[in-house]
Parts: C-alpha cells; sequence; structure tokens
C-alpha cells in the first residue's frame, strides 16, 4: 500500500498534471510536493539569482512560492492538504536523494523550462533511472 508519495514540480503544465494523478490515484496517502531551486552558482539562470543573495535560503523559498502555492490551490480542489518541500540543487540529483523516505514519485514528463524543451524529458529520465523507488511520468 502507498502511503507517502512524493511530487516534485516546476511551473509547467506536465507538474501539474502529475499532481493532479497523485491526487487522484493515491486519494489517502500522504502527498508531498517539492520544488527545487537551482543550488548557488555563477553558472546557470536561476542559481545566479539566489548566489548573490544575503540569505540564500530565504531567496529559495521566495522563488518557490508561487509553484507552491499553486500545488496547494489544486490540492484544495481535492480537498485535500499537501506537505511542502524546497530543496536547493540539481534537480533530478534532488528527487533521487529525497525519494528514500517516500514509496513512490510521480514527475511530469518535462518541464517548462527552455533547456527542459530542448532536452525533453532529462530529468524525468534521470529520476526515473537512478531511483530507488517506483515512479510514474505523467504526461
Amino acid at each position: 500500500m502507498t502511503t507517502r508519495v512524493l511530487v516534485p514540480m516546476d511551473d509547467s503544465e506536465l507538474a501539474e498534471n502529475a499532481l493532479r494523478y497523485a491526487l487522484e490515484t493515491h486519494g489517502d496517502a500522504e502527498i508531498t510536493v517539492m520544488h527545487v531551486v537551482g543550488g548557488p552558482s555563477s553558472m546557470f539562470g536561476e542559481a545566479t539569482t539566489l548566489a548573490l543573495e544575503d540569505d540564500i535560503e530565504a531567496a529559495a523559498e521566495e522563488q518557490a512560492s508561487e509553484v507552491l502555492d499553486r500545488a496547494r490551490d489544486i490540492a484544495a480542489e481535492y480537498d485535500r492538504d499537501i506537505d511542502t518541500i524546497i530543496e536547493m540543487g540539481r534537480p533530478a540529483r534532488a528527487i533521487v536523494e529525497r525519494a528514500e523516505t517516500f514509496d513512490t514519485v510521480v514527475v511530469g514528463s518535462h518541464g517548462s523550462s527552455f533547456a527542459d524543451r530542448l532536452f525533453v524529458g532529462d530529468v524525468a529520465q534521470t529520476v526515473f533511472r537512478r531511483c530507488p523507488v517506483p515512479v510514474t511520468v505523467v504526461r
């Protein structure tokens, strides 16, 4: 029986589909939505902003707030509560590491960023290959 489900989310429609799938399919399970914010580095987009912040954790929470608020709104449509987690770093790695404490992971097939469209499904594919628990990929 599945009691704990991890749903990684970005701001994509496919991530929202994954959350809806998890809420519909795992009605009695505890659902945790995780948003990964790029770790501090001057080498890539979102992380550059974080690297310049005095309080990196507060900046990460601010960047994640829109996604997590949307996740809570979706859960409310199902009359459900969800837990939320914010991680920093590379999304696939953070998801795989966190997944050990869950029964399953439900992930969207790809995200909404330009890089995700170029490398369709890179995070989902990596999670699927390396995850220690079952993974459902939702379109």
